[in-house]
């Protein structure tokens, strides 16, 4: 078999006023995080570790912040078109392992549901979904509540 290993990295700033979106699920929170699309950084980060493994550059060429299509998208559908993008190049998801980083807020109680939508739109066992989350100790940006961040690893098969 080939195997491939991919890494990903996000990043948005968090406002007031506008929903939260982690890991394909809209969370109760103060401030949302701000972007072009729902701006789910876990997602992002996913999404650019599965196309990096494939070799098929980052979520922005694909998905580009100046392309009206993607206006206000759900993210978890650049998930499953990512997911697409793979097959057609003969690739799927071994599994993938995600880090969110962010003060509140609080995510673990939210991770069972996040691996089984993501696990969903990728087609692979929930077990296959890892997430943790932690904070920056209220140091930098994170740590302020001004962003927040997310870290993904992917493997991925030759079919």
């Amino acid at each position: 078999m080939n195997f491939r290993i991919g890494f990903g990295y996000d990043v948005h700033q968090l406002k007031e006023g506008i929903p939260f979106f982690m890991g394909g699920l809209e969370l109760p929170a103060e401030k949302g995080a701000a972007g072009h699309s729902d701006a789910d950084v876990l997602l992002h980060a996913i999404c650019d570790a599965l196309l990096g493994a494939a070799n098929l550059r980052d979520i922005g060429y694909h998905f580009a912040d100046t392309d009206p299509r993607w206006k206000g998208i759900r993210s978890i559908v650049l998930l499953e078109k990512t997911r697409d993008l793979l097959r057609q190049h003969g690739y799927r998801v071994g599994n993938i392992d995600c880090t969110v980083c962010l003060e509140k807020p609080k995510v673990n109680p939210h991770i069972p549901q996040m691996q089984e939508t993501i696990a969903g739109a990728l087609g692979v066992q929930v077990s296959d979904v890892s997430i943790k989350a932690t904070t920056s100790e209220r140091m930098g940006f994170v740590g302020r509540e001004d962003g927040v961040t997310a870290y993904a690893v992917a493997l991925i098969v030759k079919s």
